[in-house]
């Protein structure tokens, strides 16, 4: 697998109307992400999870995964960043969450390891304004095989008004 160390621009679709024609195709793949220890300790603080396994390095050593690793919901959590680094849409002014309909983590996310997103539109409903997306996301984790997190994402992107 090559690595660029360089970021990339994310792919542009120049019309939301454009992803019509689109499902079943890829939309962009985004930058990588650092997991470090100081992320999962930040969102071990936010979140009020503070299982051992994603904060004691010593214990989790010597447990299933042979070090801390990220929680799921941190790993889910970086979706909004790896959208933004994956595509964007030239005539779209605003993009709201409006949930996920399945969500997988196949594999752990070991601290210290770099995860990015492939995403895939699935489904595509015009909606007053805009459009409400399908996209699978699959997460991979630089030098595995695996995936660490796969996720249905719904979401409602608007166009600009003039």
């Amino acid at each position: 697998m090559t690595v660029a160390n360089t970021p990339t621009l994310p792919a542009v679709i120049p019309y939301l109307d454009d992803l019509r024609s689109r499902v079943g195709q890829t939309l962009g793949v985004s930058e990588w992400i650092l997991v470090d220890q100081a992320r999962i300790d930040l969102f071990a603080q936010a979140t009020g999870d503070h299982q051992w396994i994603h904060l004691d390095a010593e214990r989790a050593a010597s447990g299933p995964f042979g070090s801390t690793i990220a929680h799921g919901f941190l790993t889910l959590s970086l979706l909004p960043r790896m959208f933004e680094t994956a595509f964007r849409i030239g005539d779209v002014q605003m993009g709201v969450n409006y949930g996920l309909n399945r969500v997988r983590f196949p594999a752990p996310l070991p601290s210290g390891s770099r995860v990015r997103g492939h995403f895939r539109l699935l489904a595509f409903e015009p909606l007053e304004g805009g459009a409400q997306l399908t996209v699978e996301v699959t997460m991979e984790r630089e030098g595995s095989a695996k995936p660490v997190c796969v996720a249905e994402s719904l979401g409602r992107q608007y166009r600009a008004t003039t």
